[in-house]
Protein backbone atom coordinates (compact mmCIF):
# COMPACT_ATOMS: atom_id res chain seq x y z
CA UNK A 1 0.00 0.00 0.00
CA UNK A 2 1.18 3.33 -0.92
CA UNK A 3 1.82 5.64 2.08
CA UNK A 4 -0.30 8.86 2.02
CA UNK A 5 1.50 11.68 0.00
CA UNK A 6 2.04 14.95 2.46
CA UNK A 7 -0.14 17.69 1.34
CA UNK A 8 1.66 21.48 0.75
CA UNK A 9 -0.82 24.03 1.43
CA UNK A 10 0.65 27.43 0.12
CA UNK A 11 -0.78 31.15 0.82
CA UNK A 12 0.11 33.87 -1.31
CA UNK A 13 0.11 37.72 -0.76
CA UNK A 14 0.82 40.48 -2.76
CA UNK A 15 4.80 39.97 -2.69
CA UNK A 16 4.77 36.99 -4.77
CA UNK A 17 3.33 39.30 -7.70
CA UNK A 18 5.46 42.50 -7.32
CA UNK A 19 7.52 40.93 -10.08
CA UNK A 20 4.99 40.76 -12.18
CA UNK A 21 4.61 44.84 -11.73
CA UNK A 22 1.59 44.95 -9.53
CA UNK A 23 3.05 46.65 -6.55
CA UNK A 24 2.24 45.41 -2.76
CA UNK A 25 0.38 47.41 -0.17
CA UNK A 26 1.78 47.42 3.01
CA UNK A 27 5.45 47.00 1.80
CA UNK A 28 8.04 50.09 2.59
CA UNK A 29 7.53 51.17 -1.19
CA UNK A 30 3.63 49.39 -1.10
CA UNK A 31 0.79 51.82 -2.64
CA UNK A 32 -0.60 52.86 1.13
CA UNK A 33 2.91 54.10 1.78
CA UNK A 34 3.03 56.40 -1.16
CA UNK A 35 -0.81 57.35 -0.91
CA UNK A 36 -2.41 56.79 2.18
CA UNK A 37 -5.46 58.12 0.93
CA UNK A 38 -5.95 54.99 -1.90
CA UNK A 39 -7.19 52.53 0.50
CA UNK A 40 -10.40 54.65 0.42
CA UNK A 41 -10.79 53.22 -3.20
CA UNK A 42 -11.16 50.06 -2.50
CA UNK A 43 -12.81 50.35 1.05
CA UNK A 44 -16.89 49.49 0.45
CA UNK A 45 -18.27 52.13 2.14
CA UNK A 46 -16.44 55.02 0.50
CA UNK A 47 -16.74 53.08 -2.69
CA UNK A 48 -20.69 52.73 -2.56
CA UNK A 49 -21.27 56.38 -1.42
CA UNK A 50 -19.18 58.95 -3.11
CA UNK A 51 -18.90 58.78 -7.08
CA UNK A 52 -15.49 60.72 -7.09
CA UNK A 53 -14.03 57.93 -5.06
CA UNK A 54 -15.36 55.70 -7.68
CA UNK A 55 -14.49 57.49 -10.62
CA UNK A 56 -10.85 57.44 -8.91
CA UNK A 57 -10.89 54.08 -8.08
CA UNK A 58 -11.94 53.15 -12.25
CA UNK A 59 -8.93 55.27 -13.14
CA UNK A 60 -6.25 53.35 -10.70
CA UNK A 61 -7.25 50.25 -12.03
CA UNK A 62 -6.86 51.25 -15.60
CA UNK A 63 -3.40 52.57 -15.24
CA UNK A 64 -2.58 49.92 -12.51
CA UNK A 65 -2.53 47.43 -15.68
CA UNK A 66 -3.27 44.57 -13.94
CA UNK A 67 -5.16 42.53 -16.58
CA UNK A 68 -1.89 42.99 -18.25
CA UNK A 69 0.33 41.62 -15.71
CA UNK A 70 2.24 38.41 -16.45
CA UNK A 71 3.33 35.15 -13.99
CA UNK A 72 6.45 35.76 -12.86
CA UNK A 73 9.20 32.96 -11.74
CA UNK A 74 7.36 32.40 -8.45
CA UNK A 75 3.78 31.45 -9.86
CA UNK A 76 5.23 29.21 -11.94
CA UNK A 77 7.43 27.50 -9.42
CA UNK A 78 4.27 26.50 -7.30
CA UNK A 79 3.09 25.51 -11.06
CA UNK A 80 6.25 23.08 -11.30
CA UNK A 81 5.26 22.01 -7.77
CA UNK A 82 1.75 20.94 -8.51
CA UNK A 83 3.19 19.17 -11.63
CA UNK A 84 6.00 17.07 -10.03
CA UNK A 85 5.22 16.81 -6.17
CA UNK A 86 2.90 16.23 -3.57
CA UNK A 87 -0.69 17.48 -3.71
CA UNK A 88 -0.98 21.00 -3.03
CA UNK A 89 -3.21 23.63 -2.44
CA UNK A 90 -2.98 27.76 -2.81
CA UNK A 91 -4.56 29.54 -0.76
CA UNK A 92 -4.53 33.36 -2.31
CA UNK A 93 -4.68 36.59 -0.88
CA UNK A 94 -4.13 37.99 -4.30
CA UNK A 95 -6.90 39.24 -6.69
CA UNK A 96 -4.49 39.23 -10.11
CA UNK A 97 -5.51 36.03 -11.67
CA UNK A 98 -1.29 35.04 -12.02
CA UNK A 99 -1.61 31.75 -10.41
CA UNK A 100 -4.53 30.08 -12.75
CA UNK A 101 -2.56 32.66 -15.24
CA UNK A 102 0.74 30.33 -15.31
CA UNK A 103 -0.72 26.70 -15.19
CA UNK A 104 -2.24 26.06 -11.98
CA UNK A 105 -5.51 24.49 -12.39
CA UNK A 106 -8.28 26.95 -10.99
CA UNK A 107 -9.67 23.80 -8.63
CA UNK A 108 -6.23 24.02 -6.85
CA UNK A 109 -6.25 27.50 -6.43
CA UNK A 110 -8.84 29.61 -3.43
CA UNK A 111 -8.94 32.93 -3.82
CA UNK A 112 -9.75 34.32 -0.16
CA UNK A 113 -10.36 37.85 -1.54
CA UNK A 114 -11.70 37.69 -4.74
CA UNK A 115 -11.03 38.25 -8.12
CA UNK A 116 -10.57 41.63 -9.95
CA UNK A 117 -10.42 39.89 -13.55
CA UNK A 118 -14.45 40.54 -13.09
CA UNK A 119 -17.16 43.14 -12.07
CA UNK A 120 -20.30 42.64 -10.27
CA UNK A 121 -23.02 44.94 -9.63
CA UNK A 122 -23.83 46.31 -5.97
CA UNK A 123 -27.57 45.89 -6.68
CA UNK A 124 -28.48 43.12 -9.52
CA UNK A 125 -25.27 40.63 -8.62
CA UNK A 126 -24.51 40.09 -11.77
CA UNK A 127 -21.26 39.00 -13.07
CA UNK A 128 -19.15 40.76 -15.79
CA UNK A 129 -15.75 40.98 -17.12
CA UNK A 130 -13.77 43.71 -15.67
CA UNK A 131 -11.26 44.20 -19.10
CA UNK A 132 -15.31 45.43 -20.84
CA UNK A 133 -15.77 47.74 -17.85
CA UNK A 134 -11.70 49.14 -18.46
CA UNK A 135 -12.64 49.52 -21.74
CA UNK A 136 -16.21 51.79 -21.36
CA UNK A 137 -13.90 53.71 -18.78
CA UNK A 138 -11.36 54.21 -21.68
CA UNK A 139 -14.16 55.21 -23.81
CA UNK A 140 -15.15 58.06 -21.86
CA UNK A 141 -17.40 56.75 -19.04
CA UNK A 142 -15.97 57.47 -15.76
CA UNK A 143 -18.44 55.50 -13.46
CA UNK A 144 -19.62 52.63 -15.54
CA UNK A 145 -22.43 51.43 -14.71
CA UNK A 146 -24.47 48.09 -14.98
CA UNK A 147 -25.78 47.75 -18.20
CA UNK A 148 -28.30 45.33 -16.70
CA UNK A 149 -29.96 47.78 -13.98
CA UNK A 150 -28.03 50.51 -13.76
CA UNK A 151 -26.19 49.88 -10.62
CA UNK A 152 -22.79 49.97 -9.23
CA UNK A 153 -20.40 48.51 -10.73
CA UNK A 154 -17.65 46.59 -8.27
CA UNK A 155 -14.93 44.52 -8.40
CA UNK A 156 -15.26 41.39 -7.33
CA UNK A 157 -12.85 41.44 -5.01
CA UNK A 158 -13.46 41.29 -0.71
CA UNK A 159 -13.03 45.20 0.02
CA UNK A 160 -12.21 46.49 2.83
CA UNK A 161 -15.38 46.71 5.47
CA UNK A 162 -16.03 43.56 4.11
CA UNK A 163 -16.22 40.17 5.50
CA UNK A 164 -14.92 37.13 3.55
CA UNK A 165 -16.83 34.45 1.89
CA UNK A 166 -17.56 32.39 4.83
CA UNK A 167 -17.70 29.02 2.66
CA UNK A 168 -14.22 30.11 0.95
CA UNK A 169 -13.29 30.31 4.16
CA UNK A 170 -14.29 27.17 6.17
CA UNK A 171 -12.32 25.53 2.76
CA UNK A 172 -8.98 27.61 3.66
CA UNK A 173 -9.71 26.48 7.29
CA UNK A 174 -10.22 22.46 6.24
CA UNK A 175 -6.64 22.54 4.14
CA UNK A 176 -5.07 24.68 6.48
CA UNK A 177 -5.87 21.67 9.20
CA UNK A 178 -4.95 18.93 6.98
CA UNK A 179 -1.59 20.22 5.82
CA UNK A 180 1.22 18.28 6.48
CA UNK A 181 3.50 21.55 5.29
CA UNK A 182 2.48 25.06 5.40
CA UNK A 183 4.15 27.72 3.43
CA UNK A 184 3.92 31.62 3.34
CA UNK A 185 4.67 33.11 0.38
CA UNK A 186 5.29 37.13 0.10
CA UNK A 187 2.38 38.07 2.88
CA UNK A 188 2.56 40.41 5.83
CA UNK A 189 0.40 38.04 7.65
CA UNK A 190 -1.43 40.67 9.16
CA UNK A 191 -4.74 40.93 7.48
CA UNK A 192 -7.07 38.64 8.99
CA UNK A 193 -9.08 36.31 8.96
CA UNK A 194 -6.04 35.14 6.19
CA UNK A 195 -3.58 35.43 8.82
CA UNK A 196 -4.59 32.76 11.15
CA UNK A 197 -4.41 30.31 8.52
CA UNK A 198 -0.54 29.52 9.70
CA UNK A 199 -1.75 29.21 13.30
CA UNK A 200 -4.11 26.46 12.25
CA UNK A 201 -1.64 24.80 10.62
CA UNK A 202 0.83 24.44 13.14
CA UNK A 203 -1.52 23.44 15.92
CA UNK A 204 -2.36 20.49 13.53
CA UNK A 205 1.04 19.26 13.14
CA UNK A 206 2.71 21.31 10.12
CA UNK A 207 5.74 22.30 9.39
CA UNK A 208 5.88 26.34 8.76
CA UNK A 209 7.77 28.03 6.63
CA UNK A 210 7.60 31.99 6.02
CA UNK A 211 9.31 33.71 2.29
CA UNK A 212 8.72 37.35 2.71
CA UNK A 213 10.79 40.55 1.94
CA UNK A 214 9.50 41.85 6.14
CA UNK A 215 9.48 40.01 9.44
CA UNK A 216 6.25 38.76 10.42
CA UNK A 217 4.03 37.72 13.22
CA UNK A 218 5.18 34.08 12.40
CA UNK A 219 8.87 34.43 11.77
CA UNK A 220 9.67 33.01 15.41
CA UNK A 221 7.16 29.71 15.24
CA UNK A 222 8.15 29.13 11.30
CA UNK A 223 10.43 26.26 10.78
CA UNK A 224 12.59 27.72 8.17
CA UNK A 225 12.43 31.90 7.57
CA UNK A 226 13.61 32.80 4.21
CA UNK A 227 14.53 36.71 3.14
CA UNK A 228 15.70 36.36 -0.13
CA UNK A 229 13.86 38.21 -3.31
CA UNK A 230 10.68 35.98 -4.01
CA UNK A 231 11.36 34.63 -7.89
CA UNK A 232 14.50 33.03 -7.23
CA UNK A 233 13.92 31.87 -3.70
CA UNK A 234 10.68 29.82 -4.07
CA UNK A 235 12.10 28.13 -7.59
CA UNK A 236 15.12 26.78 -4.99
CA UNK A 237 12.19 25.72 -2.66
CA UNK A 238 10.62 24.14 -4.69
CA UNK A 239 13.58 22.19 -6.21
CA UNK A 240 14.33 21.51 -2.56
CA UNK A 241 11.30 20.11 -1.39
CA UNK A 242 10.53 18.07 -4.95
CA UNK A 243 14.39 16.66 -3.97
CA UNK A 244 13.53 15.89 -0.08
CA UNK A 245 10.45 14.40 -1.37
CA UNK A 246 8.82 17.44 1.03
Amino acid sequence: MNAKRPLIAVLTGAGISTDSGIPDYRGPAGLWQRDPSAQQLVTIGPYLADPEVRRRAWLMRREAGALAAEPNAGHRALVDLERSGPPVRVLTQNVDGLHQRAGLPARKVLELHGTAREVQCARCRVVGDMAEALARVDAGEPDPACRECGGILRPRTVMFGEALDPVVLRQADAIAKACDLFVAVGTSLQVHPAAVLPQIALEGGARLIVMNGEPTPFDEAADEVIREPISTALPALVRKLLTEGA
